[in-house]
């Protein structure tokens, strides 16, 4: 009979050796979960013939000695399968929606991550993620787990990390010495690249946004604005409501009073708009683009700032206004927490919601029963209401639309857009912005009833754009410098009624000559705070678009 020690001696010559499966489980990550990659690298101009070949190796075997390198300072005893069938899922995720929408993955798309409720979440399941799933992360995690492995000493351990780690970087810097020249040009003129290199681009990204509460003192708030007053009221004069409507993913371009070749924008086009077509956004996701607009600092300071410090929301009211934030999104990113809020997840209507979503008009409900709850002595002093839409937001665009305002067919009805021709795509969004007008359009109606007993305005800006397949990208979220205009530039919309026009002398006949005028989320801010007339000491007049327009036509 066999021995228990005879046994144990034959399995054990059959295990591999931990540095084997880490460099195997690197060859997986570098080329089957790195797809995206390759044919990104393939595209370039510049990656052709021999030398384009010998390059496309050469990265190759960067990303493998990097992955193996990484792996050499996790691999300790039993915790190389698990940590590797992190790096096989992590990679499954990045490779599917790098593959599928055409994004990148970096520390903004990581805090959008962070942020996604349950409901957006599920919007974005479907069978091809699960195909997947399966293929790059189930099956080489199951072959993984299937495979013995030899437990190694704690000396013989710490000499084969050494020695992994060691090689692997000499291996490193070798192959990027051979084709250094080539690297360097696609690192320099296509910055993409580098957030495509999977998972890599996760851990960086992870490393990032984890990093980022250090690098400021979150714990504190600095006040803002809190000598914020509001013009002296003239005689008869009544007190101001300013309607902010807060979009979400709305492109500038899709709207048809900025010039569309399709009436997307019936209602808007009947009343007394100005829409701004210059505009371009602080990023391009919400979690950047909100705290960013409601931010005293501007895109370049609100990004490297030190300190966190109190939003528009606070200084309005600091300036003794009523306000009220209803979200029917997945929440203000931490600029109404002080304010009253209204979450329409937690409301029930007939019509306006179904399956835990509701549709934008669900804002316009009870409205003014909301309005009379606010504190009376802020009410009669003014009113600021926050609408965050649902809007445009994908990719189930279809899901954001009752079915009358689905004009424009054949719309795609999934949330895999590439199942879809563009034609689908383009139609299914542009509906979105069909019933966001018929939603701006019954806002101002209903500001028209106010005007009985207040002087009415209302500001609608988008967060961001939006891709809809141009060049094989969806969605939005691309960094910044990297992301087509598209999922840049914006829809501006003011209306204000006739009394407000007189009461503050901010003629419309004005702002209407600066359509073209190049302007960015830097200017909400204080464009804000213009309209409602608040001076404070954090208002700047030449960031105010309505500043020069006071009394003249």
């Amino acid at each position: 009979m066999t021995s228990k020690s005879q046994r144990f001696q034959t399995t054990h010559s059959k295990a591999w050796h931990p540095a084997w499966i880490a460099l195997l489980g690197s060859l997986w990550l570098a080329s089957a979960s790195n797809y995206a990659l390759w044919e990104e690298i393939h595209q370039l101009p510049e990656v052709n013939g021999l030398r384009g070949l010998a390059f496309t190796a050469g990265f190759g075997i960067i990303i493998t000695a990097a992955l193996t390198t990484l792996l050499s300072f996790l691999n300790w005893g039993k915790l190389l399968k698990p940590v590797l069938t992190v790096f096989f899922f992590s990679a499954a995720s990045g490779a599917y929606f790098m593959m599928s929408y055409g994004i990148v993955i970096d520390s903004t798309m990581i805090t959008n991550v962070i942020q996604t409720d349950t409901k957006e979440a599920l919007d974005l399941l479907n069978w091809r993620m699960l195909i997947s799933f399966g293929i790059l992360g189930v099956l080489p995690s199951w072959v993984l787990w299937k495979t013995p492995v030899k437990s190694l000493r704690w000396g013989q351990q710490v000499i084969g990390n050494v020695s992994m780690a060691v090689l692997s970087l000499v291996i490193l810097v070798g192959a990027l010495l051979a084709v250094f020249q080539d690297f360097s040009s696609v690192m320099r003129n296509h910055t993409q690249v580098r957030y495509l290199v999977n998972p890599l681009n996760s851990f960086y990204a992870i490393g990032m946004v984890a990093a980022k509460p250090f690098q400021r003192d979150n714990k504190i708030l600095l006040p803002l604005g809190q000598d914020a007053k509001l013009a002296a009221a003239k005689a008869n004069d009544k007190p101001p409501m300013l309607l902010l409507v807060l979009g979400e993913t709305a492109r500038m371009g899709n709207l048809g009073v900025n010039g569309y070749e399709r009436n997307t924008t019936p209602e808007l086009a009947k009343e007394n708009i100005v829409s701004l077509r210059g505009v371009m956004s602080c990023g391009t996701s919400t979690a950047t683009s909100v705290p960013c607009m409601f931010s005293h600092l501007g895109k370049e300071a609100f990004e490297s700032r030190k300190n966190n410090y109190e939003s528009l929301i606070d200084v309005f009211s600091h300036a003794g206004l009523a306000v009220l934030w209803i979200d029917n999104q997945s929440g203000c990113k931490g600029v109404c927490e002080r304010v009253p809020q209204v979450l329409t997840k937690e409301l029930k209507h007939p019509t306006l919601c179904k399956g835990g979503e509701c549709f934008d008009e669900i804002m316009l409900h009870q409205l003014d029963e909301r309005i009379q709850a606010l504190p009376a002595e802020r009410r009669a002093k003014g009113v600021v209401i926050v609408m965050h839409q649902m809007g445009s937001h994908g990719p189930a665009y279809y899901k954001r639309v009752p079915d009358n305002f689905k004009k424009f067919q054949p719309e795609c009805k999934s949330n895999a857009l590439q199942e879809c021709s563009r034609e689908q795509v383009v139609n299914s969004f542009d509906n979105t912005i069909l019933y966001t007008d018929h939603f701006l359009g019954q806002a101002i109606q209903w500001l028209k009833k106010s005007d009985n007993t207040h002087a009415t305005a209302m500001l609608y800006v988008s967060d961001h754009g939006e891709s809809l397949g141009e060049n094989n990208i969806y969605l939005h979220g691309l960094p910044y410098r990297v992301a087509p205009d598209v999922q840049k530039r914006v829809p501006w919309i003011s209306w204000w009624s006739a009394n407000f026009e007189k009461q503050t002398g901010i003629q419309s006949a004005c702002l209407k000559k600066k359509v073209n005028t190049p302007l960015t989320h830097d200017n909400y801010f204080h464009s804000a705070l213009g309209l409602m007339g608040i001076s404070t000491e954090v208002y700047q007049a030449q960031l105010d678009v309505h500043a020069d327009c006071r009394g003249k036509s």
